[in-house]
């Protein structure tokens, strides 16, 4: 740990096993489109070799985003005390002592935006026709440069919401060894809304929908619409209109909502053309060609134990249990207004459909003990089950790994960040359709303009993008987070819940990097 994670943000080569990458490109397509996938790998790769981890699959960075985004908050609790990070995330009662879970995002992050910036600079027109490269190669090069473009912008943002201030480079900064400088939030927030508004109005940024799984104008403006409404946490002023602006702009590229929520999350949502149709951008996964220790993999398996089935029927389509998150009962209880839980046959009541992917049976309501799994709700929520088999039918083709893609932008998060724009700017009933369209598709009561206050938005965002990676980040901009007039068990590392110091609202630098770096600054309160 005494040597920097990331050490020297312009690193060449882009992969180690190459002569160098200028080299390594040469004038075949399939060379730029592995480059390409390596970006694309940066969410997903949990090889941790040179990583100073104490478990390589935790270091997955969806995997450890999520960790972040939802252990921290009354959505998750992990029972893996034994893991280094687990209690002090569970608690909200980190220090400025190096995490595992938060060093996996900064490295993985950063890592991803050093090689990014490497291909940047080794597809520009100029090297491009140094190597002869046709005019169609160039342009097909063209707008992979844009997708790597937004990959960056969605790792920096990712960065950007955790640390606050951070290293920062791109492809135009000065090469070799100089250790990057620190940049504050407001100035990295206005560097991505930039990229994504030049990525918007590029003809090299592939068409809404004409991509996926890959990233296009519909991710582009997806993630501009998340910046625009947690923009006043980052940079201290609204950006309402701007949102709700992009929001309307999205309504218009092809959308639509899959007419089952659950489907959403089962084992063949990058195949089935209902689920498709909502997501503006996920991450591929597949079990035979993209493995990972994290992701949907770990949202699946670890949300189940051996004892909850018949171990023959792989309930989830995976023949793994791994015992290690669950939702705490009062969630359920307060967002889905549960009733009559018996845990003895696992049944219990609950209207909104999004509030039917709760198991119970064997469990205790009451989370005394975070480090017993059984204490809790699981959320079989994420299923390597195609939507059109069940456990039976699928058990022949249990897999280890699973084939379930991780939605990343979905259009009901964009319904959801319009209603929130619309109710800040007084103009809520122009959102009410929207919000209606979501409840009806699981079941809930339609409500009225008068129903539709912050708080429950903040509800409503809970039972829709429940385990989605938001939850810190909502919670933080209702002034929830580390609020004592929002409690909930385990909160300041007391069973009843207690206020904690506004400095969590972002997390400590590494101290690896620190020592690295003297162009570093610590976090304030750390």
């Amino acid at each position: 740990m005494a040597v920097s994670c990331v050490g020297d943000l312009n690193t060449l080569p882009l992969n180690e096993t190459d002569y160098t990458s200028e080299v390594a490109y040469g004038t075949e397509e399939a060379n730029y489109l592995s480059g390409l996938a390596k970006l694309y790998l940066c969410f997903t790769n949990s090889d941790a070799s040179n990583l100073a981890v104490d478990d390589g699959g935790a270091s997955e960075l969806i995997r450890a985003f999520w960790n972040l985004q939802e252990c921290s908050t009354d959505e998750a609790k992990s029972s893996w005390e034994s893991d280094s990070w687990v209690k002090d995330i569970n608690q909200l009662t980190w220090s400025s002592a190096d995490n595992t879970a938060t060093y996996a995002v900064y490295v993985r992050t950063l890592q991803g935006i050093t090689y990014i910036n490497e291909f940047l600079r080794q597809t520009t027109d100029s090297k491009l026709g140094d190597r002869g490269c046709s005019g169609e190669l160039i342009n097909k090069v063209h707008e992979m440069r844009a997708e790597a473009r937004f990959i960056r912008a969605y790792l920096y943002w990712m960065s950007m919401d955790v640390f606050g201030n951070i290293p920062f480079v791109t492809e135009d900064s000065e090469f070799g060894a100089v250790n990057p400088e620190q940049k504050d939030r407001e100035y990295v927030f206005h560097f991505i809304v930039d990229e994504l508004k030049a990525l918007a109005e590029s003809d090299d940024m592939p068409d809404a929908r004409s991509n996926q799984p890959r990233a296009d104008k519909g991710s582009v403006l997806g993630l501009l619409a998340r910046l625009y409404l947690n923009a006043e946490v980052y940079t201290g002023t609204v950006m309402w209109s701007e949102a709700k602006e992009i929001c309307e702009d999205i309504f218009q590229m092809g959308y639509g909502l899959c007419s089952n929520y659950a489907d959403l999350f089962r084992g063949d949502n990058g195949e089935n053309s209902e689920a498709l149709q909502e997501m503006l951008f996920s991450i591929y996964y597949d079990h035979e060609s993209s493995t990972s220790w994290g992701g949907t993999m770990f949202l699946t398996v670890a949300a189940i134990q051996s004892s909850d089935e018949p171990k023959s029927a792989y309930l989830l389509g995976s023949t793994q249990h791994w015992a290690g998150i669950r939702v705490p009962y009062e969630f359920a209880l307060k967002y889905f207004n549960v009733s009559s839980p018996n845990y003895t046959n696992g049944t219990y009541s609950v209207a909104d459909d999004r509030g039917k992917l709760f198991f119970i049976k064997g469990r205790t309501q009451e989370m005394t003990d975070m480090t017993d799994f059984t204490h809790g709700w699981s959320l079989f929520k994420y299923s390597n089950i195609p939507h059109d088999m069940t456990a039976t039918s699928f058990y022949s083709n249990a897999s280890y790994f699973v084939d379930t893609d991780m939605p990343m932008i979905r259009l009901a998060e964009i319904y959801l960040i319009y209603a929130e724009a619309c109710l800040n700017l007084g103009s809520v009933s122009t959102a009410l359709p929207y919000i209606n369209a979501l409840r009806t598709r699981s079941n809930a009561s339609p409500v009225g303009t008068a129903d539709i206050t912050s708080d429950w938005l903040l509800a409503e965002r809970g039972r829709e993008l429940l385990w989605e990676c938001h939850r810190r980040t909502d919670l933080i901009r209702f002034d929830k987070f580390t609020s004592s007039n929002y409690l909930w068990k385990w909160k300041g590392g007391t069973y009843d819940g207690q206020g904690v110091s506004d400095h969590l609202k972002i997390f400590a630098l590494p101290s690896s990097e620190l020592a690295s770096n003297s162009n570093l600054t610590q976090n304030p309160g750390y």
